[in-house]
C-alpha cells in the first residue's frame, strides 16, 4: 500500500502577494493583479496588461537572501521555497529530501538582454547572464542555496509542469523513495515569451475574462508556488500537521495540435478521469474544480466539454483563478495547488473575476462570488499545456 503525500506547507509568491498570506487576502477581497509591466521592459506595455510581481529583482533577492544578479524565475523560486520549506528546514536531519522544481522561462529574462550586446560587440559577453539560461540551472540555484542534494530535478512540460513536478514528488513519496519534498514551479515574464504568445494572438489586450462567452485570450503572468509534501514518518520526526494530501494525479496527452486543445477536450477529460480513479473517487466527491481557465477561445471550450462529459449535469463549484494572476506559464499549477490547498483549509471557493456571459457552448457556469464557510473536502486542480500535455491533481482534506 503507498504511502500518503501530507500537505504540510506552502509557499508562494504572484502579482496579487508576496506569500500565502497576502495571496489569501487578495482572493478573500477579489484584488486582481494584472496591469502595466513596470519591471519588464517591453514594446507593449501600453498594449497588453501583465500580471507582474510587483518587487524588483534587488528586493525579491533581499527577501531570499540570494544573489541579485540570478534570473528572476530563480528570483521567484527562492522566495517561495524559503517560505514553505524555512519552518522545517532544521527537522528534517536524516530525512531523504528532494526538489522538484519546474519552469517554461528559466534564465531566458537575462539572455535575451546578451543578444543586442553581441550584435553591437560580438567579443563582449557577460557570461553571468547566460551561464543560468537553460531550466535546470534555475533549480540547481536553489537546491543548492537551501542545501537540498538527496534528489533534485527540473520539470517543463508547458503549462503543466508544476503539476507534474507535484505529481511526480507524491509518487515518490508513496513509494518511499523520498520522506520530504518541496514540488512546484516558477516562471518570470519575458520578452520572448510575451512576443510568442502575441505571435500566436491570444493575448487580450484587456484584463482577462476565462469562461465568459466575450473572452478574448489570455494575460501573462509570473510567479512561483510551491508546496511542502511529507510521508507519516517525516510528519512525526518534524512536529508537524497536515492539512490535507495529494490523492489523486494524472496525466494524459491528446496530441491534438502544438498549441491547441482538442475541441472535445480529449487529454482534459483523461487527466481529469484517471486523476479521480487514483484518488478513489467518483465524480461527485469533488467539491471544487480550480480551473485551467486561461481566457483563450480554445482552451475554456475545450476545458468545458471535458468537465460537462464527465461531469454530466451535476458539475461542481469551478472558477479560473488566472482571473487574478494571469497565466503564470510552468508556475500555474504549483500558483493553483497552493490556492486549492487554502480552499480546504479556509472552506472557500474564489470567484471567477470578470464573468458576465454565459457561454453559448457550455451548460454550467463559473462562480462569481466569493463563497465561504464551506465543507471542501476534495478540490480538483487542472494544468494543460501546450502539446497536448493534460496534468490533473487532487487534494482531499485530512
Amino acid at each position: 500500500m503507498k504511502q500518503a503525500a501530507y500537505i504540510i506547507n506552502t509557499g508562494i509568491i504572484t502579482a496579487i502577494g508576496n506569500d500565502t498570506a497576502a495571496c489569501l487576502d487578495a482572493l478573500l477581497n477579489g484584488r486582481s493583479g494584472i496591469g502595466k509591466a513596470n519591471h519588464l521592459k517591453t514594446h507593449w506595455a501600453d498594449e497588453l496588461p501583465v500580471a507582474e510581481v510587483k518587487l524588483s529583482n534587488e528586493e525579491m533577492a533581499a527577501i531570499a537572501g540570494v544573489d541579485a544578479r540570478w534570473p528572476r524565475t530563480a528570483l521567484l523560486s527562492a522566495i517561495a521555497v524559503k517560505e514553505a520549506w524555512q519552518p522545517f528546514a532544521d527537522k528534517v536531519k536524516g530525512l531523504k529530501t528532494g526538489f522538484f522544481s519546474a519552469t517554461t522561462v528559466g534564465g531566458m529574462d537575462l539572455t535575451e538582454n546578451v543578444y543586442k550586446a553581441f550584435k553591437e560587440d560580438s567579443g563582449t559577453v557577460d557570461f553571468n547572464n547566460i551561464k543560468n539560461h537553460e531550466c535546470g540551472a534555475i533549480t540547481e540555484l536553489v537546491a543548492n542555496h537551501f542545501c537540498i542534494s538527496d534528489f533534485v530535478t527540473t520539470i517543463s512540460t508547458a503549462c503543466s509542469s508544476s503539476a507534474n513536478s507535484i505529481m511526480m514528488a507524491a509518487q515518490m513519496i508513496g513509494n518511499g523513495m523520498l520522506d520530504v519534498a518541496i514540488a512546484g514551479g516558477a516562471d518570470s515574464l519575458s520578452r520572448f515569451t510575451l512576443n510568442g504568445f502575441n505571435t500566436l494572438m491570444i493575448l487580450d489586450k484587456q484584463p482577462c475574462q476565462p469562461f465568459d462567452n466575450n473572452r478574448r485570450g489570455l494575460n501573462l503572468g509570473e510567479g512561483a508556488g510551491y508546496v511542502l509534501l511529507m510521508s507519516e514518518k517525516a510528519m512525526q520526526q518534524c512536529g508537524a500537521t497536515a492539512s490535507c494530501i495529494v490523492s489523486g494525479y494524472a496525466n494524459a496527452n491528446d496530441a491534438y495540435h502544438q498549441t491547441a486543445s482538442s475541441p472535445d477536450g480529449t487529454g482534459n477529460k483523461l487527466a481529469m478521469g484517471n486523476a479521480l480513479k487514483v484518488a478513489n473517487l467518483q465524480p461527485a466527491d469533488i467539491d471544487y474544480i480550480n480551473l485551467h481557465g486561461t481566457g483563450t477561445a480554445n482552451n475554456d471550450s475545450s476545458e468545458g466539454k471535458a468537465i460537462e462529459a464527465l461531469f454530466a449535469d451535476k458539475v461542481p463549484m469551478a472558477s479560473s483563478t488566472k482571473a487574478y494572476t494571469g497565466h503564470t506559464l510552468g508556475a500555474a499549477g504549483g500558483v493553483e495547488a497552493v490556492f486549492g490547498v487554502l480552499s480546504i483549509r479556509h472552506g472557500i471557493v474564489y470567484p471567477n473575476l470578470r464573468w458576465q456571459t454565459q457561454m453559448g457552448d457550455l451548460n454550467f457556469k463559473p462562480v462569481t462570488t466569493l463563497q465561504q464557510g464551506l465543507a471542501i473536502r476534495h478540490v480538483l486542480s487542472n494544468s494543460f499545456g501546450f502539446g497536448g500535455n493534460c496534468s490533473s491533481l487532487v487534494f482531499s482534506k485530512c
